[in-house]
């Protein structure tokens, strides 16, 4: 049993006789005193005092200057949350060490048999020069929408005295689809797809643009390649038997 900073002269003095070379546990139960009441005891033999000693315990992860730049911060922002305090407190201190935060690149999820097929596609053709990958002529399709929208921006005044507006179509709005080419040295024709594009569509855009491809980029007409994915319209048989008439090098295409 303690005061303050000193010990009683009784089981103070018993504690501190008895307990050279033992440990809390043994005092306490050969002494029948409680084992808080031994250590405190102890303490006070060592340092003069059962306070609590400068520099025990856990160390402060906020610094003098850290704390300082977050009490300014809420004084000049009141309505600063402490989560939003953190959160930029440690976006600075990374961009400090050097590192930046970068939106992930987005691919397409692969099933098994698709990612043998691409190290299939690549193993065949490792080995070739990069001259050949130069007579390529890649071509696709791809949809753009008429009516472009970030649904996730909020861009409102607190006061509500401006709201910013963000304009909406039934369905979407649309989307325009379009056949384009390109090759290593330059790109090549553009056409807009008119209504659904089939097979006999597919052939007249080739017929129109393929040809005319080539010799804008510049490609050796004995050597050039075309290419074309997997897609229906690409792979039906009216398709593929006018691309043999053409007599076309078509690269083969296993993705």
């Amino acid at each position: 049993r303690l005061r303050t900073n000193y010990p009683r002269d009784h089981d103070e003095l018993r504690i501190i006789t008895h307990g050279k070379g033992k440990g809390y546990k043994t005092i306490s139960k050969q002494l029948e005193i409680p084992e808080t009441t031994v250590a405190h005891i102890q303490k006070f033999k060592t340092h003069g005092t059962v306070a609590n000693l400068p520099g025990r315990g856990r160390k402060r992860k906020i610094g003098d200057k850290l704390r300082r730049q977050i009490v300014g911060t809420v004084s000049k922002e009141p309505i600063t949350t402490s989560k939003d305090i953190k959160d930029r407190t440690i976006h600075c201190c990374l961009i400090q060490s050097g590192l930046h935060g970068r939106r992930p690149r987005r691919t397409p999820l692969l099933k098994r048999n698709q990612k043998k097929a691409r190290l299939e596609f690549e193993k065949m053709h490792v080995d070739k020069p990069q001259s050949v990958w130069e007579n390529v002529l890649w071509t696709d399709e791809t949809n753009w929408s008429l009516l472009v929208r970030n649904i996730n921006s909020m861009l409102v005044d607190s006061k509500m005295k401006h709201p910013t507006t963000v304009p909406t179509v039934n369905h979407g709005g649309g989307s325009v689809l379009f056949w384009g080419c390109f090759a290593a040295s330059a790109t090549g024709c553009i056409e807009v797809v008119q209504g659904q594009m089939k097979s006999p569509d597919y052939q007249g855009i080739l017929g129109r643009n393929v040809l005319p491809s080539v010799k804008k980029p510049g490609l050796s007409r004995r050597s050039w390649v075309f290419q074309q994915d997997n897609a229906p319209k690409h792979t039906a048989k009216k398709s593929q038997e006018w691309l043999r008439e053409k007599r076309w090098t078509i690269l083969k295409w296993i993705l």
